[in-house]
């Protein structure tokens, strides 16, 4: 597993628990942050999967 995914879904956790924080207190801003966060975590994630997944169809020669 490449560490690109765990990282993005770390930061797609925190994004979500600062958005709700944010929503919670009335923050638009910490709310717009976590929202970002989470955003920028999914894509992290891809990026993860889209390395395993090269890894694999190199070492296996199929997806």
């Amino acid at each position: 597993m490449d560490k690109e995914r765990i990282k993005g879904a770390a930061q797609e956790i925190s994004g979500s628990i600062k958005k709700a924080v944010g929503r919670l207190v009335g923050s638009k801003k910490l709310e717009t942050e976590g929202k970002i966060d989470s955003a920028t975590g999914a894509i992290r994630t891809a990026v993860g999967e889209g390395k395993d997944t090269v890894r694999d169809v190199l070492k296996d020669g199929k997806p």
